[in-house]
């Protein structure tokens, strides 16, 4: 026994001796600042960097990862000393104190979490995927002995350093009055109590094996780490492995894992748990000085893909991003870029798709077939063994900072489709469920790709007759490209040449750029590069745009007719984050008419491939916004005002009758008008009161 007295006094001496004398590189008393910044700011936790511990003594560190919770409990007692012999009073409130350690050596992956970890210190990162809420957990018990001639209340357990673990257990001798006989009553109201907390912490998703299920380990927090973190946040938790019984009976041999965490920390920064070294720093600012740099990034993707270039281009802007900003008055305006692609089957859409997910340093991979809204956004689960409800993160909460993928975008149903446009513009994920009031972050950029509504793309209709989505989610992406089959003999010449050297020298199709330090690039500039607009640049951008819907307008008055919109502010908003983009390929602080340029040529690209009105030969951006070309909501005000005027004298009008009308009144061709029709009845503008009979709405 007085050999354990001497060793706890002698790890308890050893720390306080770390405390008062280690030094930082500037010869500061770095813990007694600490210290003293603790007692200022009403705390009762002193956050330790292990490297430091490790530095001044190697012997207590490497002690302290074999035997935790031990050892804490000591250096807890050590901290509370140091604080008494400064202000007994403040010691004497707070009662408790903790030591957190940050920064060990060696981060052990989720799935590595073996039996041999049991009772070690360990240090772990991953993402926040649910959440329970917070409740109290009786550290202490205070019990009443009920017998004649003592009725003391105590602590249990009487100890000072010893609380209760698993579950409440009455004495068997009172430690007042040293007898057995009599009532233990517990006194809820005057127990001790501490904020506790359960987290499920799953592996990111760049670190899950090809083909494997992501692992994930409940996470108890307590006290002052209650409450820092929330769902989809990603945190580098260090803690000590405990074992718990999973069976229904207390005699089952099955024991799960978990962690009781000792720190939690939050990575606030975009891509802050990837880092670069110095060396890695001088290979990326030499690769930023090729002149050819933005090409070789392009072709680093889907090497084995023949053509495509600007879909691979806007994949590559779509992985650096422009810049996020927030205005002083609180106003976000986003910096991710979203990309959709529309086209025939067998054009390399989904192989596009994985291959950015390989490229981007943080990527969530999805299929609109199988995810529904819970499981893109974010829900409210209950636990069928608690009965508790807790919050559950979705692909776009666990994509916060990266890039979303979603396959198969046409194939999802519509009311799950519908849950992610919040997530697009505004940025996050808002839950009102159970009771639950919750506000995630969703910063990602969507990229998706699905097929045309017949299968192929029919050049003949509209891009909204194309597709099934709707207009509300088509003008919330950036890019939207149209891919299409065409049948080209010289094309289709080199296309089957390139896919059989594929195939025969698979070897030879290696990226310009490795893949691991294209990932560093990308988060380098995404960290630290800012570029602004220069008045060039502005000067170009603002031109393109007064420029485009000046001619829409010249062109009505032409004609004597309404103004078709070519362009609105989404697009120029989404002009500039091109822009930023491109500029932040090459690593540059100035956007210059080049990347406006580019931004431009792209933009222009997507508006006459999906904002075209195929019967004016005019770019109609409402197209996108609306789901109609201006002729097409022309015609169908002609049509609910002609049924209007008709319905004055009867019920209903049939639609041969309303058709006709039109037809001679407006000389307009009969088919357009049927579309219309049918248009407006699945608008809600227009009424069937029975079959082929309509009124207004």
């Amino acid at each position: 026994m007085s050999n354990e007295v001497s060793q706890e006094i002698s790890y308890g001496e050893k720390f306080k001796d770390f405390l008062r004398n280690f030094r930082d590189s500037t010869g500061a008393f770095k813990y007694v600042e600490r210290i003293h910044r603790m007692m200022n700011m009403d705390m009762s936790s002193l956050n330790v960097d292990y490297p430091d511990l490790y530095r001044y003594n190697t012997n207590l560190a490497e002690i302290l990862i074999d035997n935790p919770e031990e050892i804490l409990n000591q250096f807890g007692e050590a901290l509370k000393d140091i604080v008494s012999s400064e202000d007994p009073s403040y010691a004497e409130k707070k009662n408790k104190f903790h030591i957190r350690i940050y920064g060990l050596f060696n981060t052990i992956k989720i799935r590595d979490i073996r039996t041999n970890h049991a009772g070690k210190l360990i240090q772990i990162e991953g993402i926040i995927t649910r959440m329970h809420p917070i409740r109290s957990k009786m550290i202490k018990a205070t019990f009443k002995h009920e017998k004649e001639g003592c009725n003391a209340e105590f602590y249990w357990p009487a100890e000072e350093n010893e609380y209760l673990e698993d579950k409440i257990e009455k004495p068997t001798i009172c430690p007042i009055c040293g007898e057995a006989g009599g009532k233990f009553t517990l006194v809820k109201n005057k127990s001790l109590y501490i904020d506790w907390q359960e987290l499920t912490i799953q592996e990111k998703p760049e670190d899950v094996p090809g083909g494997q299920m992501p692992r994930s380990i409940p996470v108890q927090l307590m006290d002052d780490l209650v409450d820092i973190a929330r769902p989809g946040d990603r945190v580098t938790i260090v803690g000590s492995v405990k074992l718990q019984q999973t069976g229904s009976t207390s005699l089952s041999p099955l024991f799960e894992l978990y962690l009781e965490a000792n720190s939690v920390k939050v990575s606030e920064k975009v891509l802050e748990e990837i880092s670069i070294t110095r060396e890695d720093e001088e290979k990326i600012l030499d690769l930023s000085k090729d002149p050819w740099i933005r090409e070789k990034i392009i072709s680093s993707i889907g090497t084995t893909i023949f053509g495509h270039w600007d879909l691979k281009e806007a994949i590559a802007l779509q992985l650096f991003g422009g810049i996020p900003k927030q205005a002083a008055d609180g106003t976000r305006i986003r910096g991710d870029i979203h990309v959709l692609f529309v086209g025939d089957p067998g054009v390399a859409k989904s192989q596009l798709l994985q291959s950015a997910s390989r490229v981007a340093p943080r990527a969530v991979f999805t299929s609109g077939k199988g995810s529904t809204a819970a499981g893109l956004t974010a829900t409210v689960v209950k636990d069928s063994r608690t009965g508790e409800f807790y919050l559950e993160a979705g692909a776009l909460v666990l994509a916060d900072g990266g890039l979303a993928i979603i396959d198969e975008f046409d194939k999802m149903r519509p009311e799950d489709r519908i849950s992610i446009h919040e997530a697009m513009e505004q940025q996050t994920i808002s839950i009102s469920k159970a009771g639950i009031v919750a506000r995630l972050n969703a910063r990602a950029s969507v990229l998706a790709a699905g097929n045309p509504k017949w299968g192929m793309y029919d050049i003949n209709k509209p891009f909204p007759d194309n597709v099934i989505l709707p207009p509300t989610i088509l003008s919330r992406f950036d890019l939207i490209f149209v891919v299409r089959d065409f049948i080209q003999m010289e094309k289709d010449r080199r296309l089957a040449r390139h896919i059989l050297d594929v195939h025969s020298d698979y070897d030879k199709f290696a990226p310009e750029i490795d893949p691991q330090l294209l990932k560093k690039y990308i988060i380098y500039a995404k960290r630290y590069v800012k570029p602004k607009l220069t008045e060039e640049a502005k000067n170009l951008i603002e031109t393109f745009f007064v420029a485009l819907r000046g001619s829409a307008l010249s062109s009505s008055n032409q004609e004597g007719g309404q103004t078709p919109v070519p362009i609105t502010a989404r697009q120029l908003e989404a002009i500039v984050r091109l822009a930023e983009a491109h500029a932040k390929m090459s690593l540059k602080n100035e956007i210059t008419e080049e990347d406006a340029e580019e931004a431009i040529r792209l933009t222009v690209s997507f508006l006459t491939s999906v904002g075209l009105d195929i019967e004016t030969n005019t770019i109609d951006a409402n197209i996108i916004t609306t789901g109609a070309s201006l002729q097409s909501r022309k015609l169908m005000s002609i049509l609910v005002d002609s049924l209007k005027r008709l319905t004055e004298t009867k019920q209903c009008v049939r639609s041969e009758d309303l058709v006709n009308d039109i037809v001679n009144n407006h000389k307009v061709a009969k088919d357009k008008v049927i579309e219309a029709l049918q248009r407006a009845h699945r608008e809600g503008m227009i009424i069937e009161i029975r079959n082929g009979c309509y009124k207004p709405a």
